[in-house]
């Protein structure tokens, strides 16, 4: 089955914005793939305002939310994978929901020195000899 987070993730927020009420995001700003103004995260996290009146291009997908925002008055792009939500909850009064924090993937090994870069190309080695 596909995880049910995005799901709930969009739920909260149609129901936050439906109340009239503004939809954060706590957000892990150390996960990997999150693209938050760093300037603003503190102990790790920020908390994103993404009320329809405060953010344009919102796009809450299966793998990620994205959208663009001004942070301090200067525009940024913001991308959050769906796993680094901590928690959907409207700023009034406090009610949404917090999510288990996700294990990020494993990082692919990095190609030691001995790797061969060109995977199933053939070989640039030639049979042909230079003839003088």
């Amino acid at each position: 089955m596909t995880p049910n987070r995005p799901y709930l993730i969009r739920a909260m927020h149609e129901w936050i914005c439906d109340n009239g009420l503004t939809t954060h995001l706590a957000v892990d700003a150390r996960y990997p793939g999150a693209e938050v103004p760093q300037e603003f995260v503190q102990d790790g996290q920020i908390v994103l305002n993404i009320a329809p009146r405060a953010v344009t291009a919102f796009e809450a997908g299966n793998e990620e939310i994205s959208f663009s925002a001004r942070f301090g008055g200067v525009p940024h792009t913001v991308r959050v994978p769906v796993e680094a939500v901590m928690a959907v909850f409207a700023r009034e009064n406090g009610q949404g929901m917090a999510f288990e924090p996700v294990e990020p993937p494993p990082e692919p090994p990095a190609p030691g020195p001995d790797s061969d870069d060109d995977g199933d190309k053939p070989s640039r080695a030639s049979h042909l000899k230079v003839v003088k």
